[in-house]
């Protein structure tokens, strides 16, 4: 079975966009520049090449994507390469490769970040839930990340 699995390490482009679809999924979509850069062997110079792609994420990955980073920011992207083709209102035919990300995380090689994790479900949502067995109810403090304290992420 062949795998299409991508990995890149880039900054933004630009800000993620953010919207929903009929049905109510969110999906943003963002830009990333990849350099890459190598010594010309011949001439003992540096060269660089830029690589742009267009990435595609949905539902919490894009609401937490366009929540948390902004252009200029350096990511690692993991994801799939997908093809997708239309037709223009002038009737012509139209192709697109872009990464369709399963996960993105800033890069931590020369900055810092804060990790802040999103409730989920409707009782997180109303800041009250059950810690891990399912015996003990309670409620987030106002402010705070809306978990029990025997489920710290880290």
């Amino acid at each position: 079975m062949a795998d299409n699995t991508i990995t890149v390490v880039g900054n933004l482009t630009r800000d993620p966009e953010l919207r929903f679809t009929q049905a109510g999924r969110a999906r943003a979509v963002l830009g990333v520049a990849v350099n890459r850069r190598w010594m010309n062997r011949q001439t003992n110079d540096w060269e660089e090449q830029v690589s742009f792609f267009n990435v595609v994420c949905w539902a919490e990955l894009a609401e937490n994507v366009s929540e948390s980073l902004a252009k200029g920011n350096r990511v690692v992207i993991s994801g799939r390469l997908e093809q997708r083709t239309w037709e223009t209102t002038d009737g012509e035919q139209r192709n697109v490769v872009e990464i369709v990300a399963d996960e993105i995380a800033p890069s931590l090689r020369w900055a810092t970040a804060e990790i802040t994790r999103t409730p989920r479900g409707p009782a997180a949502e109303a800041g009250v839930g059950r810690d891990r067995r399912g015996t003990q109810e309670w409620e987030a403090p106002s402010g705070t990340t809306q978990h029990a304290p025997e489920e710290e992420p880290f």
